[in-house]
């Protein structure tokens, strides 16, 4: 069964449709006319140039312009977290890349070569889609880890350095703040694995399935790509506030507070 495709006259009828948020938006006092203008042009436009690129990717299937892409959305992520967590790219730049890749790395060729195994393990059909899902879903968590850090220990100072006076360790001292940004973070992923199914249907699920997919098939990549979700998540917020802690405190374990933005 194929996927019925949308004509480009049903296409301008559905951006019809943005005109009814408008509308209401407008009616309760919100002149976001030209943010959302904005937002949905820049969501056409980069879109369709992802798509152009991608057809071009998956025809070619070479390993290096797979593994580039690949780089090209680790780099964009980097900025991302860092741009809104609140920290200041030129100090933590090196140290997020390494957690996030890391971990997107390793679960992408877990999940691609010992799980679905496909005849070429560099199928552009399969890695790049998948690191981008994985990628995508494991950037909230590490945005939520280091901005709830770091804003506790901004907003905590006075007990953090008591607690150093106190004889405590860097790590003793910010042992409290670290386990609660960590769960913080990961929270709204076990949440979505508790009422997956139930509440929603996944978004990778209900496109292989409207692609024509077997539904028990679908099912089975949706687990496997929110068992990856949800390692690659973990795993770089934890290395990446690690990591981090080598760079935010001098000498004399005092939070370097220029590094971090000013909400």
């Amino acid at each position: 069964m194929e996927t019925l495709d949308i004509a480009l006259p049903r296409m301008a009828m559905l951006y019809g449709l943005c005109l009814l948020p408008w509308l209401l938006l407008w009616l309760t006092g919100l002149r976001l006319s030209r943010d959302i203008g904005i937002g949905i042009l820049r969501m056409s436009i980069q879109l369709v140039l992802v798509g152009i690129y991608l057809k071009a990717l998956f025809d070619l299937n070479n390993p290096w312009l797979n593994g580039l892409w690949i780089l090209l959305m680790l780099l964009v992520a980097d900025w991302s977290i860092l741009r809104r967590a609140g920290l200041k790219a030129r100090y933590f730049f090196l140290a997020t890349f390494m957690a996030v890749a890391s971990s997107i790395i390793f679960s992408t060729a877990y999940l691609v070569v010992l799980v679905i195994q496909p005849e070429h393990y560099y199928d552009a059909r399969y890695i790049v889609p998948l690191a981008g899902m994985i990628l995508g879903n494991c950037l909230q968590g590490n945005v939520i880890a280091l901005e709830r850090f770091y804003y506790a220990l901004r907003k905590n100072q006075l007990e953090y350095e008591t607690f150093l006076m106190l004889g405590a360790t860097r790590w003793e001292a910010v042992r409290p703040y670290y386990r609660a940004a960590i769960k913080a973070a990961i929270n709204p992923a076990i949440a979505s694995m508790a009422t997956m199914g139930l509440v929603s249907l996944p978004g990778m699920m209900t496109g292989q399935i409207l692609g024509g997919s077997d539904p028990w098939i679908a099912v089975k990549y949706q687990i496997a790509i929110m068992i990856c979700i949800f390692t690659s998540t973990v795993i770089a917020c934890i290395f990446n506030l690690k990591l981090s802690l080598n760079i935010a405190f001098d000498a004399f374990d005092v939070l370097r507070t220029e590094m971090v933005d000013k909400h």
